[in-house]
């Protein structure tokens, strides 16, 4: 049985906007889901709110903040524009919530690479009107206060003027900056956008259901599940390498199956690893991926399947 760090190699850490009981559609059954409406507010709620406490006014912060400071003041932010999810930080390693937060931690002295991700849906029902702005002012942020270089930036947006945020092209940008990070790097991966629940089709969700995410071509190409996620961008992140990504869509507290938490509630102090963590889930994920990638045909279709 592999340990938590064979089964994620990587340093992963993630913001989202919400529980995975935040929500606003519970989506059961594929072949009927419909985009969730959005009550006439714009999507982005936490990309808009993170940017309000760390780019205000197109400016770092004079004081460092740490990362639990940085959640508490998002939630204060979501709260005052009346929004009543909590958002919370997971991570693949326990991480000190007092220390300043970073996108770029003093061991990573290699490349910043970046993707983001924001789908406004722009003509179907539940269309978003927040997410391609907040996307590029993420990008003015990365470049401006963490030094990220535009030919390391891969950003995906429907547009009309980037690559449009399909199942196919959202997996294949994960699957290339997999590819192309090495030990050393920080690495930084940000959805905007829609995220849903569907039945889970293995067994592996202890209450039944799937987190997703919801992409443009939904209705033509499926959603892309949390064992897509891990199969493609969490477990084969290489050792050494810091991935944060932020998650800002529905359901998204747990669809990067993190075992380490910290809740943003004013009751929390420190992290700590999920007392309901599925680790019996994890394992297996990894373990699949690992003989996957040593070569084992059925591993590989095992771990694949929901992907092709």
């Amino acid at each position: 049985m592999p340990s938590i760090e064979e089964a994620i190699p990587a340093n992963v850490r993630m913001i989202s906007g919400c529980r995975d009981e935040q929500t606003s559609a519970d989506v059961s059954n594929v072949a009927t889901f419909s985009l969730p409406d959005p009550a006439g507010r714009a999507g982005g709620a936490c990309t808009s709110g993170l940017l309000k406490i760390l780019y205000a006014d197109k400016h770092k912060p004079d004081d460092d903040l740490s990362f639990q400071e940085v959640l508490l003041n998002l939630r204060d932010v979501m709260s005052s524009g009346r929004f009543t999810q909590i958002p919370q930080l997971t991570s693949s390693r326990p991480l000190d919530v007092h220390t300043p937060f970073t996108l770029v931690p003093d061991e990573c002295t290699g490349t910043k690479r970046a993707l983001l991700i924001g789908i406004n849906y722009i003509g179907q029902q539940g269309e978003l009107s927040g997410c391609h702005n907040d996307v590029l002012n993420m990008v003015e942020y990365l470049k401006d206060v963490w030094g990220f270089e535009e030919h390391n930036i891969t950003i995906l947006l429907d547009d009309g003027e980037h690559t449009n945020p399909t199942r196919s092209n959202i997996l294949s940008a994960y699957q290339q900056i997999v590819a192309e990070a090495e030990s050393g790097d920080a690495v930084y991966c940000h959805y905007s956008g829609h995220g849903g629940r569907l039945r889970d089709d293995d067994g592996d969700e202890e209450d039944g259901y799937d987190e997703t995410l919801v992409p443009l071509d939904y209705q033509r190409a499926g959603q892309i599940r949390d064992d897509d996620l891990f199969n493609i961008l969490v477990g084969p992140m290489k050792a050494g390498v810091v991935l944060t990504c932020v998650m800002d869509c529905c359901h998204s507290g747990t669809v990067l199956d993190l075992p380490y938490c910290f809740v943003a509630d004013g009751e929390q102090e420190e992290m700590t690893l999920k007392p309901d963590f599925d680790m019996e889930k994890l394992m297996g994920l990894a373990q699949a991926l690992m003989a996957a990638s040593n070569g084992d045909p059925m591993a590989l279709a095992q771990a694949c399947c929901t992907i092709l």
